[in-house]
């Protein structure tokens, strides 16, 4: 509509009013609906002003304009039902209308109202533009509801009308909905468009004066939303549910940012056969709908390229976009170096991550980057197919403009060592890098080593996991971690190829620096059992250390009991997962997990040769000190289900426990029902996934789920032999207590589809629901 000079018009006269006599955190207009109650508001006083001589203050509804409105409304309203846009004297003379008062002395109608000689041997008349017409049609047959209760759209016999229960709005925008759905040309779209708009109090309160009574209360507008819902799901026209779409924005529906992804990625709406003008009508609904438009993510619409160049500015005007994984090229990257180099833009976060954008997409990205406009504080380009060049160029561009850019993921692409001198720049502000599996070497440890012990570094957080570094290229970086000025909280070198002579060097540089690193992550490495003991250091402030699969044996365990236990402890995550620790390794860790010295809140011991013995060990330490540990893992172990009985102890305050491939059967199920009824239950999200449970399991697991004790968010019964019972068995009690879980995986598992449709209940008020691999379903 902003292509009609018209509502511009119409537009540019209500956005002068109102910015002269609005208040303070007052907003301006966001719906058509609302838009033209201003401009009939704004007629209304400059007719009083003009041509009654009132003042701008006076009461601008008088008994005069009342008068007049209701008989435009009438004539507007036969004339629409009629099909006629033009209409003669003796059509305004049977709504009682005087044509001169009308069009000479009235100039609020003057405005509104024109008449036209054309090819026409009589007068006749016209409003000024089809969308007022529909307005005061709908306005018609609002004002009439409200003050007589009479449904001008329902044709009622004398019998149904002397033995009718009160009429209810709803009633009237049901009827409305159906037949502007039946329209063959839809010349009822923007009627029922207004006339829904006009039931909302705050639109009311603007023309209450022309209203003997107002309010239609919040049931009423739940009711007509879950109609409209309703419709939008049949197989409709992309036309007629588009109109429904801004139907729901006139309904001011917070969920309708929410809806339209779910219709698109459905194919309800088919975005192959949508429109240019279509498209925009879905992106005009999207911004200006209400809802937070926070984080843009492309799955949720469609993973296209094509999509994504469509609702470009929705991506312009949200804060994060998520365009991973989506087929997207070097095509994308004008566009978004368009978006990221505008003003108005509101961009701070841009993930396009694991397409094939190549060197010349990110050179053209950079021209985005190095404009003074440009905000953005978090890039991700991982798996992008980027060489050396294509870093040359973002270099450069954040050299240009290096005030705002935070954080930069190039991991998985081909940058090479030389490229990593070029970061050595001291204009760089990176809070974050990540370089994980970029083919770098020891020579890329270097000018790392030297960006973190300038005295500008700003570096918090690298990850240099799967690079072939060695020792010899920890020892460089070490140097630069035992500077005074280096200040990295979080390191990752995960897979790097480091012995204990790189751990050696690792914790010296951290013995002199021990003020800052919090998290170090050196998973998938070959430290050895007498590394891990130099952690034992006091001097260490770590709060997350990651052993996994570093080939330690119980001996580990010893040194790492010894740091829990220590009055200086400061550790709150471990995870030491697929190490051979054995129960006679858990056993000397629970020592220091039963101290009172400990806060551990974080604990993975998935897949390290764990049976019940280890579990009870683990158990009773827990029971001696149970106020911090909040998430346990003990997956791909051999506890039994003997060992998860022990869980059933009230003094567990676990949050999360993981007990996947266990080996474990229905019997575990009665404790874990157990622990989830408790009035204790502090348990959030439970994972069983690869246990054969079977639908008798889940049964019993059922009664724990609808106990209104249990607060479970998220359930994972992956791969569990859970049949069309089971499933029955878990809707029925998620439907006694719906109000927690968000978020259930049933893939791998054999529901049917009976099963599926009861899951798939609205009811349920699940967020995410899995039913295999690689597909899930969002309510």
């Amino acid at each position: 509509m902003c292509h009609i000079p018209v509502f511009c018009w119409i537009t540019a006269n209500v956005l002068e009013n109102v910015l002269k006599t609005m208040d303070e955190g007052e907003e301006l207009p966001k719906t058509l609906t609302e838009m033209y109650i201003h401009f009939l508001v704004v007629q209304a006083k400059l007719k009083n002003v003009k041509y009654d001589g009132r003042s701008d203050t006076d009461p601008h509804w008088t008994p005069e304009t009342r008068k007049m409105i209701e008989s435009l409304g009438k004539l507007a309203f036969e004339q629409l039902k009629k099909g006629n846009l033009i209409f003669y004297e003796k059509d305004l003379t049977e709504c009682g209308i005087d044509i001169s008062s009308a069009l000479v002395h009235s100039g609020v109608f003057k405005q509104v109202f024109k008449k036209e000689r054309g090819g026409y041997r009589n007068k006749v008349f016209c409003f000024v533009h089809l969308s007022f017409h529909e307005f005061l049609a709908a306005l018609h047959v609002h004002q009439t509801f409200v003050n007589s209760g009479v449904n001008l759209l329902s044709e009622e016999t004398w019998r149904s009308k002397l033995f009718r229960r009160k009429p209810k709005l709803r009633h009237l925008h049901q009827t409305a909905v159906d037949q502007a759905l039946q329209s063959p040309n839809g010349h009822l779209d923007l009627f029922l468009r207004f006339l829904l708009g006009l039931s909302l109090e705050t639109n009311q309160s603007l023309i209450q004066d022309l209203l003997t009574q107002t309010g239609s209360g919040s049931e009423t507008k739940k009711k007509t939303v879950e109609y409209i819902k309703k419709k939008i799901s049949e197989n409709l026209s992309v036309e007629r549910s588009i109109n429904l779409f801004h139907c729901l924005n006139e309904l001011e529906d917070r969920s309708l940012v929410d809806q339209i992804p779910q219709y698109l990625r459905s194919g309800r709406l088919s975005t192959d056969r949508l429109s240019p003008a279509q498209w925009s009508a879905l992106v005009f609904i999207l911004l200006s709908s209400e809802k937070d438009l926070d984080v843009f993510d492309l799955k949720k619409y469609s993973a296209s390229e094509e999509v994504l160049l469509r609702l470009l500015p929705v991506v312009k005007a949200s804060n994060r976009a998520v365009l991973t994984d989506c087929g997207l090229s070097q095509r994308s990257c004008e566009p978004l170096s368009s978006v990221l180099s505008s003003q108005s833009s509101s961009l701070r976060h841009l993930d396009m991550s694991n397409n094939n954008l190549g060197d010349s997409g990110v050179k053209v990205l950079s021209a985005g980057l190095e404009s003074p406009n440009c905000h953005l504080e978090i890039l991700g380009l991982s798996g992008c197919q980027i060489t050396e060049e294509g870093c040359s160029s973002l270099v450069s561009a954040l050299r240009s403009n290096p005030s705002h850019l935070r954080e930069l993921d190039l991991s998985h692409n081909y940058p090479g060592d030389s490229a990593v001198k070029l970061l050595e720049d001291p204009c760089l502000k990176l809070d974050t890098l990540r370089l994980t599996d970029c083919g770098l070497s020891q020579r890329s440890c270097e000018p790392l080593s030297s960006v973190l012990s300038s005295q500008s570094s700003s570096l918090r957080h690298l990850d240099m996991s799967h690079n072939n570094l060695g020792d010899s290229g920890v020892k460089v970086l070490s140097a630069g971690l035992e500077s005074p000025n280096c200040h990295l909280e979080t390191l990752r070198l995960s897979g790097c190829q480091i012995t204990e002579e790189g751990c050696s060097s690792l914790v010296s540089a951290l013995r002199s620096n021990p003020s800052h690193l919090r998290e170090l992550d050196l998973s998938h490495n070959y430290p050895g059992d007498s590394a891990v003991k130099l952690l034992e250091d006091p001097c260490l402030k770590l709060d997350t250390l990651r052993l996994v699969r570093c080939g330690l044996s119980e001996r580990s365990c010893e040194p790492l009991s010894s740091v829990l236990s220590s009055q200086s402890s400061s550790l709150r995550h471990l995870d030491m997962s697929h190490n051979d620790l054995k129960d006679s390794g858990v056993k000397v860790l629970s020592t220091g997990l039963e101290s009172p010295n400990c806060h551990l809140e974080t604990l993975r011991l998935s897949g390290c040769q764990i049976t019940e013995e280890g579990c009870s060990s683990l158990v009773s330490a827990l029971r001696s000190n149970p106020s911090h540990l909040r998430e346990l893992d003990l997956s791909h172990n051999y506890p039994g289900d003997s060992a998860v009985k022990l869980l059933e102890d009230p003094c567990l305050k676990l949050d999360t426990l993981r007990l996947v491939r266990c080996g474990l059967s229905e019997r575990s199920c009665e404790p874990l029902s157990s622990v989830l009824s408790s009035q204790s239950s502090s348990l959030r999200h439970l994972d069983m996934s690869h246990n054969d449970l079977k639908d008798s399991g889940v049964k019993v697991l059922s009664t724990g789920l609808e106990s209104p004790n249990c607060h479970l968010e998220t359930l994972r019964l992956s791969g569990c032999q859970i049949t069309e019972e089971g499933c029955s068995s878990l809707a029925s009690a998620l439907r006694s207590n719906p109000s927690h879980l968000r978020a259930l995986d049933l893939s791998q598992n054999h529901p049917g589809d009976s099963a599926v449709k009861l899951l798939e209940d609205p009811c349920l008020k699940l967020d995410t629901l899995r039913f295999d691999s690689d597909s899930c379903f969002s309510s």
